[in-house]
């Protein structure tokens, strides 16, 4: 029998690569010119097997720009990255690395933030996503993230929205479904949440069951962790009830990225089963901190052009 990975990355056709473990797809991520930047939609829920994010506002036709989870920015040199409504777009320019795994599959792009004037990307964003299995079919999505400007320096300006959000299914929001917000210190709720700092934020709720008849429901959610390297840690976080959350980066002041030291940042998503356990969150925080950072790097092995390596 071939020697086949436990984790695998399957380019699809329409500009798509399906992360998969154990011949489950679990996240795929979407590159095509049709959306105005790349994201990742579905997230499939490890008892439900339906996605726990969406795309789209489930009461407003003006947030067609939430794509389940992407990156964006609204003030970028004062240029709109966040909505639909300037010029701007994010593409991917290219994959570097697909690699599969028995602990992990990994994938590594380089994607331009455009100003929908000039051919040649104002940022250059050097991308690694990485899916890891973990117990009773859960697992984590990794973003490591560096930001390499074309010019010597380039500014993140102040404002609640970016530089990673999730806009989850609409019935683990609030407002439109049975879920619930939490913090780290298990406070819940979008008013003591919403503009305070936290190292995770937790969206959990009643998921239906696919294809099951009769219908059948189980909780499940997403947490989102931020990074103690991260420039903002502990982030702010800009969270509503109608089912969406980000750590803003930038919402007490202005972040500066240069070409000899770009910004990197570090996030992580856990898709779990059940309520939020606010001290085993808290416990894989901790654990996470230590974890090296993860590199695309010039490849010596045969037909590969980069690996991706852990090094720090």
């Amino acid at each position: 029998m071939p020697d086949i990975s436990r984790c695998e990355i399957v380019p699809l056709p329409l500009e798509q690569v399906s992360f998969r473990i154990d011949g489950r797809e679990v996240i795929r991520w979407h590159f095509g010119r049709q959306a105005s930047r790349p994201y990742f939609y579905p997230l499939i829920g490890p008892e439900s097997g339906s996605s726990l994010t969406r795309m789209g506002h489930p009461g407003a036709p003006d947030h067609d720009h939430h794509l389940s989870v992407w990156f964006a920015h609204a003030k970028l040199l004062g240029m709109d990255f966040w909505s639909n409504q300037s010029e701007t777009f994010i593409r991917q320019q290219q994959w570097l690395v697909y690699e599969d795994g028995d602990e992990q599959a990994a994938m590594a792009a380089k994607l331009g933030w455009y100003d929908g004037h000039d051919p040649q990307p104002l940022l250059d964003h050097e991308l690694i996503a990485a899916v890891r299995p973990l117990d009773h079919g859960e697992f984590t999505l990794d973003l490591h993230s560096a930001f390499v400007p074309r010019a010597d320096q380039l500014e993140f300006q102040q404002t609640n929205f970016g530089l990673l959000a999730v806009r989850v299914a609409q019935s683990l929001s609030v407002h439109f479904g049975g879920g619930q917000l939490t913090g780290a210190d298990g406070t819940t709720g979008e008013a003591d949440l919403f503009g305070e700092p936290s190292a995770w934020m937790d969206y959990s709720g009643p998921v239906a069951v696919a294809d099951s008849s009769p219908r059948v429901t189980v909780t499940e959610g997403i947490t989102l962790y931020d990074h103690p390297d991260n420039v903002s840690f502990p982030s702010k976080w800009h969270v509503r009830e109608d089912g969406w959350m980000g750590p803003s980066l930038c919402r007490d002041k202005a972040v500066i990225t240069t070409r000899e030291v770009p910004l990197r940042l570090k996030y992580r998503l856990h898709i779990h089963r059940g309520a939020i356990d606010v001290s085993r969150a808290n416990e894989m925080a901790a654990a996470w901190a230590t974890e090296p950072d993860l590199h695309a790097v010039r490849s010596s092995l045969p037909h590969r052009h980069f690996q991706i390596e852990a090094m720090g």
